[in-house]
Order: structure tokens, then C-alpha cells, then sequence
């Protein structure tokens, strides 16, 4: 059993929807920290901590109960009071926390000495209502007024913040209490007083609020059912895993429940649909690409985040150009946000359209929901939108016209790289030097050629044969083309993307793997491509790099020039699978999976280093990463498809396996798995070399049949 390791600075994080909590181990906020209360990408607390008569406590022990519930003990240290000194470790003080559109915490001290004591009990909370973006980037300034008032009468301590129009407020309300609150110094003040073996409590809920509107339910009976409901709402529909491998297990366990932690559901009227958010505590929200990859992911495990992002992602789809904003007509947005600084038109996130992989993307999962779902409405409720994503492809997607997508911002605030690799300094030639745009990146020609392909077969299902005809054409010309101005024989690999005087830019990087996945690799050249993966500049022995090691630009604590992302390697493992090299994509699958045994819960984290595995050694951990992080949570998913090769079709009632469990893999069950209107349960399981599977259909017409794995294309 490998030992765990932390993730970035020691921290507890409970979310639910919108609502990040980040603290200390011992519950505290630090001034000088990322830390803090944060709804709406605003942080609403910058600092927290509790005291007695001016003393610390010590911690003892703190976790998180659920993602969305923490407990903390503490103890005090000794200190001086009216009545004598209290000596240490004699009176305790537990914290029970707990988050859904606010946060709500008991407060339960115990006095275990020989005498009766009494104390001041204080909590100090200060606000800077500081934006997330400025917060990440340690570069805050306060433009607006804050004001802070004392409500005896109600026990709350209002914090106030305007700028203009844009408001924000915090309130910290007193429920209950063994001892009435007061005022002092700032503090959040209550006399305690307590015989021996005596218990003193309170209750106080952290209530936000904005010129919009109140985000949460003043009652704290109707914060915790549902909070509750939303946990067993996601139990209930998603499909559970249990195997022989422990750590497969609890890497699954892990991932489901995270993906429940971040699922957006305040923009939604149906409570059973939810929008996937892509990470905490920096992207809460709406994100294009990062919920749609995720949809894509968690298909096997429920579908309603993926209809959840679609119906979101529709919303927004650009009617106008908008040169800020990055934005054309039938574009999929890739980010909105609700801070200060979009409100106030600072950042064009309002949304911003930075994206140049989010519409054939949008296409591809509305494509995959209807195969596990099964239900034609679907594909004609997106009918209109699907028609405009396919212009927008062929008119905006592809800037001049060669029959190649391509990104070039037009906003002062617009980004470099527009692909998944969206830092600044992602995309780069052979000598590690930029290239500058517009860029051809790949991968984005192999979601267009997915996206076409799928695209085609929806068409076909309803009836406009002529349209699928016209989008199977377009593919394989695609795919025609992209071999001849791709495909670099010398390197024996894709070109990262064509620059812009329309080179290939021969630099070895893991977006070729989207190739894979995508279908767009032509046959005879996937041999070559996978096995240049294995390579030790690009395989590190905890996943295939971002980069190779071996470009002068490689650095593997670097976010996109080196590092490893589970979710490219969930993508990878896929493309593989899909021509064929079984071994391979369990030989990813192995070293993803062992990397998660080392992360404290098995929680993958967004990214970590790029570091080569040697004896003894165990991932590095990337600083700023997200944990959790939604596509990070759902590689597992898409390593385990990669495995069991599922292919829905739900249209026709049937799903598809294709098993092929590595040595280290004996069994998998799943159960509870949604295909259609059926439930069903899968084993798999390992019979000498061979891979043996048998279904059961608990309800519902369904049949199930193997066969070689091809995403449908």
C-alpha cells in the first residue's frame, strides 16, 4: 500500500453548487492566503478564526465528512482568565461544518477540567469581497466601500460591499446559542461558562447575498435537506463500481463523488439535471470545453450532466460578433463568470467565447447523449443549435478558408491558445520557441471530423439523408487532407498544429492522442504514433506528458509544457483502444490509476509534474491545481471505457462491450448502468488470458453484444 501524499498546501475544501469553503487544517481563513468563503467568483471571507480571551487553540485532528461537510477538533492551550489559569488540553472545541448555497457550523465547546471556567469565546471574521480572478492572481485592489454592522436585536454581523450597482454581502447569523452574542473589539464575542464535564453550543449561519438576489435559504433545516437530497439524488442515479483492485475502487468511489461536488444546479429548474463544473476552487462555473469533456466522460455513470450542459451551453450559444468578447454566431461560449470584474466589463467573461474547441465539441457529446439515452427529442430540441455550430465551423472555425480549423483572438483580453493547452506559452516549435497565431492546433481538426461523422449518423436518424451524406463527405476529405499536411513522416507523428504561414510545426506533444480518439488518424499511421507515446520523453511512468522531455521548452512543474493531466491520458487511453492497442491503453490506465493511490482519498488532482517514475518515488504535486477537479475526477471513467470498450446504443437497445482486463485487473462489477430506459448489471472478469463478461438487464429492453470498439465512427 503505497504511502499518501498532499496535494498543494494543507487545506480543507467543502463545495456544493456555486459555494466553496477552502480553509487551514484547523479550520481558520489566513489573511494572506488563497483561502476564504467564495460564492459567484467572489471571495466573501478573507479571514476567520476562532479564540479564547485572545488565545489560539491547538488543532488536534480535522477532515472532510463529504464534499460538502468538514469536522475540526481543537484544544486549547493554556491561558489566563478572571477565575485562575486554565490549564492546557482541558477544554475542547469541536467545529462541524457544513455547505450548500452557505455555510452552516456548530460550535461545540466541552470543559474536561477539575474546575468551573469562564471565558471569552471569539470568532473573528473579516471580508474583502475581493474577485477570483484577482485573488489567483495575488493582485487585489478594493475599488467599491465596505461596511460592516452589529445587530444585537438579531445576533448577525452584516458585511456590506457596493461599487456602483454591483453588491455583495455576508452575514454571520447567531441561530442559537448557550450564551447570547455580543460585539467586541470586532469580534463575534460570547461569554462561555461551564462547570466541569459542562457543554456550551452554538449555531451560526454564513448567509451571502448580491444585488441579485439572496443565493440561500435563511432557515437551517432548508439548507441541509437539500443538500442532503442533492447527495442522494446523485447516489441514486449513478452507476457503482466494485472490483478485487482496491485501488480501481477507491479511485471510482472517490471520482463519483467529486463529481457530485461539482455539480452546478442554481441555473436549472429540473432538480435532476445538473451542469458539471470544472474545478475548485478557481472554475466554478459554466465552463465550455472543461463540461463538455466532462458530459463525455461521465456518460457510463449518469447522462444529466451532460444534458444539464447542453441545455446551458445552448443558452449561450453567440448570436453576433463581438470582437471583446471573442464571440461569432453559433459559437459555444467557453467561460462565463459572475465577479466584479465581468459585471463591471473589466474581463469579457460574460460570457467569454475564447474557445476554439467547444462547438464541434458541444456536437460530439449532444451526439453521445443521444446514444446512451436513446431518445430522438433530443437531437430535434438541438436541431436549430446544431445547424448554427455547423456554420459557425465552416465560416468562423475555419479563418481562411484552407479546410482547417483555426484561433485568433480579436479582444485586448483575448487569449494566445484557444485548445485545451490554453496557457500562454502552451504551443510551441521544436526549439521551445512561441508560435504565434492563428494556429491549427490537431486535435481541433479531429473533433470537427468526430464532430461531422456523428453529426452525419444524427441526421440520418432523422430522417435528412441528403445532410448526412454532405457531412460524411466533408469527413473523409477531411480526413484526407489532414494526413497530407499533418502527418510528418520523419518524426513518425502528427504536427502539434500549422503555424501561420501554414507549416507543421513537427513538435512532439500528447494532443496527437486526440487524433486517436477523434478517428481522424488514418489507419497505417497509428502504429507509429502509439508507440512514439511510449517513449521515455513522453511516457514518465505516472502518464504520458504534455510535452516531450526532450523539447528545450519541457518543464515538468510547468502547467501544459511537461506536466501530466489525467484526463488527456483518459482521452489517449481511448484513442488507442480504438485502434486496437488493447495493452496499451490498460498500460495508461495502470499508471494513472497507481499515480491516484498516492493523492490523499485517491483524489487525482487537475495536473501534476512530469517527473520520470524511479523506485521509490511518487507524483509531484502541481501548486495551483484544482482539487478537485471535475475532468481530473472523471479519467477514471474513460480509462474504464477504454478497458471495457462500452459503446452505446441506445436507439437500437443494445450497448456494446469489448473487454480486454489487463493481468493487474481481475474483475469489475457495475451496477445501476442507465442505457435507454434499462438498468442493468456488467461483470467482467479475467479467465486465464481471455476476458470473459455477463450481463443481467434488471429493467427495461436492452441487449447486450460484443463487439470491436469504434466510438461509433
Amino acid at each position: 500500500m503505497p504511502f499518501e501524499i498532499s496535494v498543494g498546501p494543507p487545506v480543507l475544501t467543502i463545495n456544493q453548487g456555486n459555494t466553496i469553503l477552502v480553509t487551514d487544517l484547523d479550520g481558520s481563513v489566513r489573511t494572506d492566503s488563497e483561502m476564504g468563503l467564495y460564492s459567484f467568483d467572489t471571495r466573501l471571507v478573507s479571514h476567520y478564526e476562532v479564540l479564547s480571551n485572545g488565545n489560539y487553540w491547538t488543532r488536534l485532528s480535522s477532515s472532510t465528512t463529504a464534499y460538502d461537510s468538514a469536522r475540526i477538533h481543537l484544544i486549547n492551550r493554556s491561558f489566563n482568565t478572571e477565575c485562575g489559569r486554565i490549564p492546557e488540553n482541558t477544554v475542547a472545541l469541536t467545529i462541524d461544518r457544513q455547505v450548500a448555497e452557505g455555510v452552516v457550523e456548530q460550535l461545540t465547546i466541552t470543559n474536561y477540567g477539575p474546575d468551573r471556567i469562564k471565558f471569552n469565546f471569539e470568532i473573528v471574521i473579516r471580508c474583502d469581497f475581493a474577485d477570483i480572478f484577482e485573488v489567483r492572481a495575488n493582485s487585489f485592489y478594493r475599488r467599491g466601500r465596505i461596511a460592516t454592522e452589529w445587530r444585537t436585536d438579531k445576533q448577525v454581523l452584516v458585511n456590506e460591499y457596493s461599487n456602483g450597482d454591483f453588491q455583495r454581502r455576508l452575514d454571520y447569523k447567531v441561530l442559537s446559542s448557550s450564551s447570547p452574542a455580543y460585539l467586541a473589539n470586532g469580534r463575534v464575542t460570547f461569554e462561555v461558562e461551564l462547570d466541569r464535564g459542562a457543554t456550551w453550543q452554538a449555531e451560526a449561519q454564513f448567509v451571502t447575498s448580491s444585488s441579485e438576489g439572496s443565493f440561500i435559504k435563511s432557515a437551517v433545516k432548508r439548507i441541509r435537506k437539500p443538500a442532503i437530497d442533492l447527495r442522494q439524488a446523485w447516489s441514486t442515479h449513478s452507476t457503482k463500481l466494485t472490483s478485487s483492485n482496491e485501488d480501481i475502487y477507491r479511485f471510482y468511489r472517490c471520482s463519483v463523488e467529486d463529481m457530485g461536488a461539482m455539480r452546478l444546479y442554481e441555473q436549472l429548474k429540473d432538480v435532476d439535471l445538473w451542469i458539471p463544473a470544472a474545478g475548485v476552487p478557481w472554475y466554478v462555473t459554466l465552463f465550455g470545453r472543461d463540461s463538455l469533456i466532462v458530459s463525455l466522460q461521465t456518460m457510463p455513470i449518469s447522462a444529466r450532466l451532460g444534458i444539464g450542459a447542453l441545455h446551458e451551453l445552448a443558452q449561450y450559444q453567440a448570436k453576433a460578433i463581438d470582437d471583446w468578447r471573442d464571440a461569432e454566431p453559433g459559437k459555444i461560449p467557453h467561460e462565463i463568470r459572475a465577479g466584479e470584474l465581468a459585471y463591471l466589463k473589466r474581463i469579457p467573461h460574460t460570457p467569454y467565447y475564447g474557445t476554439a474547441d467547444a462547438t464541434p465539441l458541444f456536437l460530439i457529446v449532444l451526439h453521445e447523449a443521444w446514444k446512451w439515452l436513446g431518445n430522438n427529442d433530443l437531437l430535434k430540441q438541438y436541431k436549430d443549435v446544431t445547424e448554427k455550430c455547423l456554420d459557425w465551423i465552416d465560416n468562423y472555425g475555419d479563418i481562411d478558408g484552407d479546410g482547417f480549423q483555426e484561433y485568433k483572438t480579436r479582444s485586448r483580453e483575448g487569449y494566445e491558445n484557444m485548445g485545451w493547452k490554453d496557457s500562454g506559452d502552451a504551443i510551441v516549435y521544436p526549439d521551445g520557441s512561441q508560435v504565434k497565431q492563428p494556429k491549427a492546433l490537431c486535435e481541433l481538426q479531429g473533433y470537427v471530423y468526430d464532430a461531422w461523422v456523428r453529426t452525419a449518423e444524427a441526421f440520418t436518424a432523422l430522417g435528412e439523408l441528403e445532410k448526412a451524406q454532405t457531412l460524411r463527405k466533408k469527413a473523409e476529405d477531411l480526413k484526407d487532407k489532414f494526413a497530407e499536411h499533418f502527418w510528418c513522416d520523419d518524426i513518425g507523428f502528427f504536427a502539434l498544429t500549422l503555424d501561420s504561414a501554414k507549416q507543421p510545426v513537427k513538435t512532439i506533444a500528447s494532443n496527437a492522442g486526440h487524433c486517436l480518439w477523434s478517428g481522424i488518424a488514418k489507419p497505417e499511421h497509428a502504429d507509429r504514433i502509439v508507440k512514439r507515446f511510449f517513449e521515455p520523453d513522453l511516457f514518465s511512468g505516472w502518464g504520458i506528458r504534455t510535452l516531450s522531455s526532450l523539447n528545450p521548452a519541457f518543464n515538468p512543474h510547468s502547467y501544459h509544457l511537461g506536466s501530466i493531466w489525467p484526463h488527456d491520458n483518459g482521452l489517449i487511453a481511448l484513442g488507442f483502444k480504438r485502434y486496437g492497442y488493447h495493452a496499451e491503453a490498460a498500460r495508461v490506465a495502470r499508471d494513472i490509476s497507481e499515480a491516484a493511490s498516492f493523492f490523499v482519498g485517491h483524489r487525482l488532482p487537475e495536473l501534476y509534474a512530469g517527473t520520470e517514475r524511479t523506485p521509490g518515488s511518487f507524483p509531484v504535486q502541481y501548486l495551483q491545481a484544482n482539487v478537485p477537479q471535475a475532468w481530473a475526477a472523471g479519467s477514471i471513467f474513460h480509462l474504464l471505457q477504454a478497458m471495457l470498450g462500452l459503446q452505446a446504443d441506445a436507439p437500437n437497445h443494445k450497448l456494446y462491450v469489448d473487454p480486454q482486463l489487463p493481468k493487474w485487473l481481475p474483475d469489475i462489477t457495475l451496477t445501476n448502468l442507465s442505457v435507454g430506459d434499462a438498468i442493468l448489471e456488467l461483470r467482467f472478469w479475467r479467465d486465464g488470458s481471455e476476458s470473459r463478461w455477463d450481463a443481467k438487464v434488471v429493467s427495461g429492453k436492452l441487449e447486450v453484444e460484443q463487439h470491436d470498439f469504434h466510438l461509433h465512427n
